[in-house]
């Protein structure tokens, strides 16, 4: 029988009524004795590593989990770990670049509704999530409503749907339907995983919206040493007389910042290319693209690498190297 090394980091799944609405109050033995299945699929051993609801999560939190799949990672043959779904996909992206290339199973799931719930999705989830830690696929996933999702792929679009969770512009791994695994694709793994152990942070985010300021983007470039621009459609910035965004990217990239454009509209990806407001930001400012990639795997894939350097030709080839199938379409990628 195969073992496998549960990690409970609290969410909704683990969560009962407090005075004050839902909180992590379960313990990640007490979820396993829900399920009582899973003593049939595998030899389980569990560690609560912290219990909080994942609107908490910080990349402390991240490093912390991939440290504990380090430490115990030649005594077992796959790993769960409960989360909440909140920041579910942005944990399955840093893990899936602290934690490269595992030829053994990371599995992250959780639920919609906690566990002690009638109707809850969670029971279905973590069966579902043992029948994969026990598979022979790799690498980390999240498995939830049926459904396996590559880390780098997978992003909440529901808020009470038990299909919570999309993949964005990549096919699902698998599907799981009454207790039975149909494989679709074998993801990329090699005979021992590459481990991380830092990250940095200063990561910031900026939606854009008709009329925004510029003087916010030079907020989060001041404070941060990376900004990803969230923008419209393929890509693209305001470039009408005082509107001052290329003015500040220039500046910032002047000094060693990285800007990194994506889309609102994550099917289909960027293409800074087809408008004019976008081509000179790519050509002539020279900033990066996320292209296919999602905001979650952009965020964590920008602190792993600032967290080996901040040399910016090597930022840029480490970008534009796909990690665990982050990132399909690139010019930069087929060079």
């Amino acid at each position: 029988m195969k073992k496998v090394l549960m990690l409970g980091t609290g969410g909704t799944i683990a969560s009962g009524h407090g005075p004050s609405g839902l909180t992590p109050v379960l313990t990640v033995e007490q979820l396993v004795e829900n399920v009582p299945v899973i003593a049939e699929l595998c030899e389980v051993s569990c560690i609560q590593l912290f219990s909080i609801d994942s609107t908490n999560m910080e990349p402390t939190h991240w490093l912390q989990i991939a440290a504990a799949i380090e430490e115990h990672y030649d005594d077992y043959d796959g790993f769960v770990i409960a989360h909440g779904t909140d920041t579910m996909a942005y944990t399955a992206a840093a893990l899936s670049y602290l934690v490269q290339y595992s030829p053994k199973p990371i599995v992250l799931t959780g639920a919609q509704k906690p566990i002690l719930f009638e109707n809850t999705d969670s029971k279905a989830n973590l069966a579902d999530a043992f029948r994969v830690a026990v598979s022979s696929l790799c690498g980390v996933m999240i498995v939830f409503n049926g459904r396996v999702i590559p880390g780098t792929r997978a992003r909440k679009t529901h808020t009470t749907s038990f299909q919570a969770f999309s993949s964005i512009n990549y096919p699902l791994l698998a599907v799981l339907q009454d207790g039975f695994l149909l494989e679709y694709i074998r993801p990329l793994c090699l005979p021992a995983p590459k481990f991380y152990r830092k990250l940095n942070s200063k990561v910031g985010l900026m939606k854009m919206i008709p009329g925004a300021d510029h003087g916010l983007l030079s907020y989060l470039l001041e404070h941060n040493d990376a900004v990803i621009i969230e923008s419209y459609g393929v890509g693209g910035l305001p470039s009408y007389e005082g509107s001052g965004f290329f003015d500040v990217i220039k500046e910032a990239v002047s000094k060693g910042k990285t800007i990194v454009m994506t889309t609102q509209v994550q099917n289909e990806g960027s293409n800074l290319s087809t408008y004019d407001v976008g081509f000179h930001l790519k050509n002539t400012l020279q900033v990066l693209e996320a292209y296919d990639m999602t905001t979650e795997a952009v965020v964590a894939k920008l602190m792993w690498i600032l967290g080996k350097t901040s040399e910016p030709t090597e930022v840029r080839r480490l970008f534009y190297t796909p990690v665990s199938h982050d990132l399909l379409y690139s010019k930069e990628v087929r060079r």
